[in-house]
């Protein structure tokens, strides 16, 4: 690694500590040449997840997409903006865990309505309609029967 200040090569670890729940590690250098301290992180790479969507497509995952899809189903319910990206975060934690590159989109859709069942029962209905494309009451009486069992 390279000092950002003069270029030297060489530098020695001030302090280290863990970011992000533990999946990264936060560096403090200090340049042998100048002296001069910086920061550095560590985090993994992850391969590429691809999404198989149900016509047999493949897509890229992507976080946004599935913020945006709990975001719109905890509308005007108490939940705040940290508990959904904590959702997204162990939905990603499962996905991960368990792919080798790919993962359905049932998959998906099963781990967020899992998380949204124990949050918030409303939630859960809302998204559990648009992502088993009820057709009309029936099915969405149905869902709501399975709930108070």
């Amino acid at each position: 690694m390279n000092c950002p200040f003069c270029g030297h090569d060489e530098d020695r670890v001030v302090d280290s500590r863990s970011v992000r729940e533990g999946r990264g590690v936060r560096r403090r250098r200090e340049c042998l040449g100048c002296k001069e301290r910086y920061t550095t992180y560590e985090y993994i790479e992850k391969v590429e997840l691809m999404v198989v969507k149900n016509d047999g497509r493949q897509e890229p995952y992507d976080r946004g997409k599935l913020i945006e899809g709990i975001r719109v189903a905890c509308k005007k319910r108490p939940i705040g903006a940290k508990k959904i990206e904590a959702m997204v975060d162990e939905v990603e934690k499962r996905i991960y865990g368990l792919s080798r590159g790919e993962v359905a989109s049932q998959q998906i859709g099963e781990h967020v309505m899992d998380l949204l069942r124990e949050t918030d029962e409303v939630a859960y209905v809302r998204f559990a309609s648009v992502y088993r494309k009820f057709q009309d009451k029936s099915q969405f009486f149905e869902e709501l029967k399975q709930m108070l069992e």
